[in-house]
């Protein structure tokens, strides 16, 4: 028996813009990056996304506000 998986996740890094503050582990900058996710199947799109994450660019940390 062969299972192939046919679906699959692309991820791509549509702006990048500094952000106010600072890291709350070592005090770097804080970038906003805007991603888009798509979900595949059988290299047809069925869903997309745009989410706004944020990261330190120092220690490379993902920020999640709370």
């Amino acid at each position: 028996m062969c299972l192939v998986f046919v679906c699959g996740e692309d991820e791509k890094v549509l702006s990048r813009q500094p952000a106010p503050g600072a890291c709350p582990y070592c005090g770097g900058m804080i970038q906003a990056m805007d991603v888009e996710t798509r979900w595949n199947f059988c290299f047809l799109p069925l869903y997309f996304k745009t989410k706004r994450r944020y990261y330190c660019t120092i220690c490379t940390r993902p920020l999640v506000l709370q």
